[in-house]
């Protein structure tokens, strides 16, 4: 009984409101947003009622998601290549990275559901979860336009980015590689000056040098770790340079 109550107090005017005051955005038209957490099972059990399902929204909201990432990671790193790209937009709209994003401003809480859906736990499903987030962007896109879904991502996805929570599918020596190989400037090595820790917690430091100076250097649990952190530390700097 309690879910269901859940279920009716989270379609109401109220918790929308709030909704647009944590996340500072007022929607002109509050049917689009209600339709962007409107899932096909609400729909179905409704179906005297005018409502309609985020399925349409989910489909523009990933092409929004894909041109604004794109964008970003676009101007963010000049000196990646066109696959390692392609690879980092992966990891970021990727259903589990969507379902953080979701989860981080309780997208959950606001769902419709039709009743079988939600005693089967749809509320917290994945699949569900990620398919809203792109259907509120689709729906923010509509209402707002493409500088309100930009600000949005600001806030909740470029912070990520930016802290380096999808580093770990960057290939930062590539990079470094290829820049080198572009601009014909020499030869790259790399040395693991020093191994500390016990056995089940090693600790590696690597540096990278060009023509035998050094260009970064970098810590990690593995060689291979270490040894792209150092060739990181030595793109940022070659960026510094270049500003």
């Amino acid at each position: 009984m309690r879910r269901n109550g859940t279920n009716r107090r989270q379609g109401s005017e109220h918790t929308f409101k709030q909704f647009q005051e944590k996340i500072g955005f007022q929607f002109h038209d509050e049917k689009l947003l209600k339709q962007a957490f409107t899932h096909s099972s609400y729909v179905n059990e409704h179906r005297r009622k005018p409502y309609e399902d985020n399925e349409r929204l989910e489909f523009l909201g990933d092409a929004v998601l894909e041109l604004t990432i794109s964008n970003f990671l676009y101007n963010k790193y000049p000196l990646m290549s066109e696959g390692e790209l392609t690879k980092l937009r992966a990891a970021i709209v990727c259903e589990p990275s969507l379902v953080f994003f979701a989860n981080s401003l309780s997208f959950g809480e606001l769902v419709l559901l039709g009743k079988g859906e939600e005693l089967t736990g749809g509320r917290e499903r994945p699949a569900l979860l990620a398919d809203v987030f792109e259907a509120f962007i689709g729906a923010l896109y509509l209402d707002l336009g493409l500088d309100a879904v930009v600000q949005f991502l600001q806030k909740v996805v470029f912070p990520k980015i930016n802290e380096g929570a999808f580093s770990h599918v960057m290939d930062y020596k590539s990079q470094l590689q290829e820049l080198v190989q572009r601009d014909g400037t020499g030869f790259l090595e790399y040395r693991i000056l020093q191994e500390k820790g016990p056995a089940h917690n090693r600790e590696f430091v690597s540096t990278v040098t060009l023509n035998g100076q050094t260009m970064g250097s970098g810590t990690g649990k593995s060689k291979k770790e270490a040894e792209q952190s150092a060739a990181q530390q030595a793109l940022n700097a070659i960026k510094e340079k270049r500003h």
